[in-house]
């Protein structure tokens, strides 16, 4: 069976991390839910991480709060489990939200907790890259549908 993961915040599932959802409306997503080709899932929950917890971004090589705390360990868990959930799966392809220090595929906050982004990826995101999954963001879509009809 086809199934695509897609990160559980955009699903609507209240995850992020200050319990809110970034919910993705769209009909082509809901056709896959609908014929149960989602796979949910948000790779911060998985790590072991509250919610709500405090907000990370990601610095000099590891995920830190604006308090100092240091929860890298528990992305690089979050990422391995979503790793291993395309692995079971056979996933080829994922849909992840964009600038979060787990999900983002093309841009991250810079470090400084002041809200200014980069070029840059999380580490779920860089990680299922990396063992050739195809990683997508909310705002490619439209690319992502292409790439999965190509596919088939």
């Amino acid at each position: 069976m086809f199934k695509i993961l897609v990160s559980s915040c955009l699903l609507g599932y209240p995850v992020r991390y200050d319990a809110s959802s970034q919910s993705l409306q769209d009909n082509t997503l809901q056709y896959w839910r609908q014929k149960n080709w989602v796979l949910p899932l948000c790779p911060e929950v998985s790590g072991g991480l509250p919610t709500p917890r405090p907000s990370a971004e990601i610095t000099d090589g590891k995920v830190l709060s604006k308090q100092g705390d240091d929860f890298t360990s528990a992305f690089e868990l979050g990422a391995k489990k979503a790793l291993a959930a395309c692995l079971q799966h056979d996933i080829k392809f994922a849909l992840l939200k964009e600038s979060s220090p787990s999900c983002g595929s093309n841009l991250i906050y810079d470090g400084s907790h002041t809200g200014k982004k980069i070029v840059g990826q999380g580490l779920t995101a860089s990680l299922l890259q990396q063992s050739g999954i195809q990683v997508f963001s909310e705002t490619q879509l439209p690319a992502l549908i292409t790439a999965m009809a190509a596919s088939r």
